[in-house]
């Protein structure tokens, strides 16, 4: 979720009086830590992913599953393990915002092997395993991108209730004790996003409209406090209304981190993994059910952009300025605002609200133009969360002021500067992704993406596209079966002069110039990831024409070819996003009364599913096909690191 400063929570009030104050010494901070690492040059490349969880407690003999707010029990024996052997654990865990979430990491980065790419599915099933041994009877360990009745009645073991007249939340459906209580940064959030805003935060999703939903779909809300409108007044007919951080942040995500050789590395990769983000986030639409509704909708992303929306009705345009600097067209949680690098510049075609200021003060000293509107535009948000001991900090040495506003921009893509004194190099972050209910999927999907980035690279090719065309495919991709049913603007020219024979043989394409509204057009899914015959090569067959180069042992060989085939087969309509498998799931469940309500009992049924599938009981041919196995191994062969001159 972002940094993990320890310390006393300042209240609202003492953080808006240092807004200014974190501003001001985190540009410093953020101008000492450039020049000192701009020149930063040779790293590796080293990557890795962050799989979220939820802990799920079945109630079998009552057919109810709840969600089991035991992580921070389950965190403290595993974050025991590793503070007493660091080096040597194979993974690393982590709170989140949900109590009944767990976020798992490899114990170290992977690196720039082929073989390591087939670690990644064992490493991520030893990390459920470990988790495993500490749950109690009847709980699992499940990698939903959202508790299907999250914010419905006796949705959580222990039973919680909800405090909509004080408290952190005031919501109607969230309780306060769903959130992580083991540190102080989650609810100090949770209520400097809802005052900094000046009401609660309100995210309406259009309801599923099956045969017998009422139209209009109106709720009643008999918890909601007497005489108090304003705590249901959000809610819109025909929407299911949620109300509370936890329905966005409370979902889990699969996330990517990829470090560069140095900053111009990095930067290529953040623009140019852009226009993936939502291509991405359509093919592994995890998450169509809300508060116990089906939705019209198949992912998280606009939910948790609500979630965190801290925009005053100034910013967000509802009146005139006058407290606020700013009219902000996003939430803090959205899609990337611009590009960073200099093939991208052009396609800065949205016009980018930046702290002139700021802009100026990093101009000054000496960073460029793309890299100073970046950090500027980050810093029209202020802090929402400081705690005591970190406010008067070494400007020289620090960067606490800095990653304060940085990890609190939560976008599609993160660009993320080396920590001080540290051997980490220049990163950045894939973060679009909803995480898949297996490891063999999560696998898939991580490896494709760190394999494409391979490929951006050493075929020196350019996908990117207009900033409002990316935008726009955010939209779409969120979108039921946005996969099988829209098209999404991408680039069908994309070789380089400077691209290998390799690659514009494979895209028999010309690098002719051509104009750059001939440079991009509408695609499905499908063609973006297996081609369009005479117009568009597709990642997958770039990547078999990157991998046909390079020297790749047998079982890694058969695994990513595994991969690849799950990837394809989804583009490609052949097998299901687990949002169209959860949704016909409930549709054709027996007690399902075709009136977008997912019931108690249904949720049981799924989960058990879910469940199931996971643990490998059942066999899911819609989802997962009939034959993709992986060869997948919990570490490199002495064989292969001692052929690749890495044998220690």
């Amino acid at each position: 979720m972002g940094l993990l400063s320890e310390g006393s929570p300042l209240s609202w009030e003492e953080t808006k009086d240092l807004a200014d104050h974190v501003r001001r010494h985190g540009i410093r901070q953020f101008i000492n830590l450039y020049h000192r690492l701009k020149n930063r040059q040779g790293d590796v490349l080293k990557w890795g992913d962050e799989v979220e969880y939820v802990i799920v407690k079945f109630d079998h003999e009552n057919k109810v599953a709840r969600a089991s707010l035991r992580a921070p029990d389950i965190l403290q024996i595993l974050n025991e393990k590793e503070q007493k052997d660091p080096e040597n654990v194979k993974s690393l865990w982590r709170p989140e915002y949900g109590a009944y979430m767990i976020e798992g990491t490899p114990g170290k980065p992977y690196g720039g092997l082929l073989a390591h790419y087939n670690v990644v599915e064992a490493n991520m099933r030893l990390r459920r395993e470990e988790v495993q041994q500490l749950l109690q009877p009847g709980e699992a360990l499940m990698s939903l991108t959202s508790y299907p009745r999250l914010g419905c009645s006796d949705f959580t073991d222990p039973p919680t209730k909800v405090s909509p007249s004080d408290g952190t939340t005031l919501s109607l459906f969230f309780p306060d004790d769903c959130i992580f209580p083991g540190h102080p940064r989650f609810k100090t959030l949770t209520r400097n996003i809802r005052m900094r805003r000046g009401e609660k935060v309100a995210i309406n999703l259009p309801v599923f409209k099956d045969v017998k939903t009422p139209s209009p779909y109106v709720e009643q809300f008999p918890q909601a406090p007497s005489g108090q409108p304003e705590a249901t007044s959000a809610a819109k007919p025909d929407h299911v209304y949620l109300d509370a951080m936890g329905f966005g942040m409370g979902c889990c995500c699969l996330q990517l981190t990829f470090q560069a050789c140095n900053i111009d590395e990095a930067r290529t990769l953040y623009d140019q993994l852009t226009p993936l983000c939502p291509i991405m986030l359509a093919l592994t639409a995890a998450s169509p059910i809300h508060r116990g509704h089906l939705t019209d909708v198949d992912c998280r992303w606009n939910v948790i952009s609500g979630s965190v929306d801290c925009r005053t009705k100034e910013e967000r345009g509802l009146e005139p300025l006058k407290n606020n600097k700013f009219v902000i067209p996003k939430s803090r949680y959205d899609s990337i605002d611009s590009y960073l690098s200099e093939q991208g510049e052009k396609y800065n075609d949205v016009p980018l609200i930046y702290d002139e200021a700021v802009y100026d003060e990093l101009r000054k000293a000496d960073i460029d133009h793309l890299l100073a509107q970046h950090i500027a535009h980050l810093f029209i948000r202020d802090s929402v969360s400081l705690f005591s001991e970190k406010v008067h900090q070494n400007d020289e040495e620090d960067t606490d002021h800095f990653e304060n506003i940085q990890s609190t921009n939560w976008q599609t893509m993160r660009f993320k500067p080396p920590p001080p004194n540290s051997p980490i190099g220049w990163r950045v972050e894939f973060r679009p992704c909803e995480v898949q209910i297996t490891d063999f999927e999560n696998a898939a999907i991580v490896c494709f993406v760190v394999l494409l980035t391979r490929v951006i690279l050493s075929y020196r090719i350019n996908l990117i596209i207009p900033i409002s065309k990316v935008d726009e495919n955010m939209q779409k991709a969120q979108k039921k079966d946005a996969v099988k049913t829209e098209k999404f603007w991408f680039r069908k020219d994309i070789t380089t002069f400077s691209s290998p024979p390799a690659c514009t043989a494979c895209c028999q394409s010309s690098t002719e110039a051509k104009s750059d509204a001939d440079c991009y057009t509408l695609m499905t899914v499908d063609e973006i990831i297996n081609g369009k015959a005479g117009e568009f090569p597709g990642l997958v067959p770039l990547i078999n024409s990157y991998l046909s180069g390079m020297d790749v042992d047998a079982d890694t060989h058969c695994s990513i070819q595994q991969y690849l085939k799950l990837i394809q087969r989804r583009a490609s309509g052949q097998l299901l996003t687990l949002a169209s498998w959860m949704r016909a799931f409930v549709r054709n469940h027996k007690d399902y009364k075709q009136d977008s309500l997912v019931s108690d009992r249904i949720n049981y049924d799924l989960l058990t599913e879910l469940n199931a599938i996971q643990t490998g009981e059942k066999a899911c041919p819609e989802l997962l096909g009939r034959s993709l196995h992986s060869r997948t191994q919990e570490s490199i062969p002495t064989a292969v690191q001692k052929a690749a001159g890495e044998y220690t």
